[in-house]
């Protein structure tokens, strides 16, 4: 019958108190022991004293009670510059997700059960640690801990709309406000602050571009035009939005190709927010920045997007278009009255970009068949090597870098048949988690349906014995982009699918202290052919 409206998911090949802290000798216990006289620190701990009494002592000209520091950047990234990661910095912690709160007795980290152990070995003894990472556990404690009418400050730049509106439900009836502060406080007592890198933004060959961003503007222009709510202009502020758009790419982010950018696209004209000091000629002719017209992209500074988008909204009859997603609160609130503004959860470049086209959809193809040979390379020295009881993680990670760039963090535990051996809850775990992952890449299901609707099909196999994994199932890949790219993916905020759509499929099983197993595969949907035509 028919494949219309059908598709098939197709896997390709100051310390508090008068007491001192012991910093331990390399070798030592790995995590901190504040109960203890004195309290014993680990060499992985990071003294935070005096950054914690320089931070405070700004808050106070500020009249804030506390001030809340995320784990991200002003484009709501994933991963994080050096330069941007300010939550290290304060505390020591490095997981890539965790939010601090700072307040002139107490300092507080929040993280998630994958980062307790971590926390404990980096974060000293000015620290308290809670282990719920929600938002809920947050402001319950601010409301705790600081008195009725007291502000709490926050960079608005590192707080999606989303987030804010969440923080703000939750203070505001307790009164408590949020005080926005542009200025991040972090920034101004970090002494050694890494500098903006130096390399420039490229554009990509045009042997790998499907579509010019010409092209692209013209599709964007297009749904903002067929748009019934009438919106003038589109804000771009995800790293990636910029990048797709313009067919460029940068090296801010380590092992992520992005620029720091944003764009402010309307029908007849083009706005690009860039440290311009970093466009080259060769790129100012390639973006037609040299002209006025409908396709001239006109050249502004980073740090200009507030006034400029200020300035834009002075104009009579403008509407702009956000993505609730990544749009940074500095920016949404900015966009008033409320007949100025138009928000869906992702902007039309995240979801048009979700969809790839054939040269995108080529391109991935081969960049996963020479990645899969990289791996069996690495398997079969895997397999030669591990009897010998002479390699170690790091090594191994290392071998692989000779066939294809690879990021690499943590131990460096010997590799041998006795760690490494598949015992039977091992052998179990693994076929189990198999078992989820082809369910899911076989399923045939109706165009448009959600992956949230399809996420239990990686879990059942393991929920049938009792066994669950605490990550998600599957998310976007990009073109050259980030390891992982919204809006696709199993989540219940991840957009439906459609063909050409690219997702990851990985269940897992993690048994801590133990052994771990993932095993993931990448998936395009594609058409199906039913055997029956549904009747609605």
């Amino acid at each position: 019958m028919s494949s219309s409206g059908w598709i098939l998911a197709v896997c390709l090949v100051v310390l508090e108190g008068g007491r001192h802290a012991v910093w331990a000798e390399e070798g030592s216990g790995s995590e901190r022991n504040c109960s203890a006289i004195p309290p014993y620190l680990p060499p992985t701990a990071v003294n935070t004293t005096l950054r914690i009494r320089d931070l405070r002592a700004s808050m106070i000209p500020l009249n804030i009670s506390a001030y809340i520091i995320p784990a991200t950047d002003a484009h709501l990234s994933e991963y994080i510059a050096p330069r941007d990661a300010r939550l290290a910095w304060m505390s020591g912690f490095t997981g890539s997700a965790g939010t601090a709160v700072i307040t002139q007795n107490k300092a507080v980290l929040w993280t998630d059960s994958r980062y307790w152990i971590q926390a404990e070995r980096q974060i000293d003894c000015n620290w308290e640690l809670e282990r719920d990472a929600s938002v809920r556990s947050i402001t319950n404690w601010l409301i705790l801990e600081i008195p009725e009418g007291g502000q709490v400050g926050f960079d608005p730049f590192l707080f999606s709309v989303d987030t804010f509106d969440v923080y703000n439900t939750n203070l505001a009836p307790a009164g408590r406000i949020l005080k926005s502060i542009p200025d991040n406080l972090v920034d101004k007592i970090w002494t050694g602050r890494p500098p903006l890198p130096p390399d420039n933004p490229i554009r990509l060959p045009d042997n790998v571009i499907g579509r010019t961003w010409p092209m692209k503007v013209e599709q964007i222009r297009a749904q903002i035009s067929d748009n019934p709510y009438k919106p003038t202009a589109v804000l771009l502020s995800a790293l990636d939005e910029t990048a797709w758009l313009f067919n460029l790419r940068g090296n801010d982010i380590p092992f992520n190709p992005f620029f720091y950018s944003y764009t402010l696209l309307s029908m007849d004209e083009i706005w690009l927010f860039v440290h311009i000091e970093r466009i080259t000629e060769e790129l100012k002719v390639y973006l037609n920045s040299s002209c006025y017209h409908s396709y001239c992209v006109q050249l502004l500074e980073y740090s200009s997007v507030r006034s400029y988008l200020q300035s834009y909204l002075q104009k009579l009859n403008v509407r702009v278009w956000v993505g609730t997603e990544y749009t940074n609160q500095a920016l949404y609130e900015l966009i008033t009255p409320e007949d100025k503004l138009l928000t869906t959860t992702y902007s039309p470049v995240l979801t048009t970009k979700a969809v790839k086209d054939a040269t995108e959809q080529h391109i991935l193809k081969e960049a996963h068949i020479r990645d899969a040979v990289a791996v069996m390379q690495l398997l079969v020295w895997l397999e030669k090597k591990v009897p010998e009881g002479t390699e170690t993680e790091l090594t191994a990670a290392h071998f692989v870098d000779q066939c294809r760039r690879y990021r690499t963090v943590g131990t460096n535990s010997v590799l041998n048949d006795i760690h490494r051996k598949i015992l039977m809850m091992q052998s179990e775990a693994y076929t189990r988690v198999l078992m989820g992952n082809i369910e899911i890449s076989r399923s045939v299901f109706p165009a448009g349906t959600r992956g949230v609707n399809m996420e239990m099909l990686g879990r059942r196999a393991l929920w049938e014995v009792g066994l669950n994994y605490g990550h998600g199932t599957g998310h976007g890949l990009g073109n050259y982009f980030g390891v992982h790219e919204w809006p696709v993916g199993f989540q219940s905020n991840n957009i439906p699918f459609q063909e050409g759509m690219f997702t990851s499929i990985e269940p897992g099983y993690y048994k801590e202290n133990d052994f771990g197993i993932r095993i993931e595969d990448i998936a395009v949907t594609v058409p199906a052919t039913t055997k029956v035509h549904p009747t609605n």
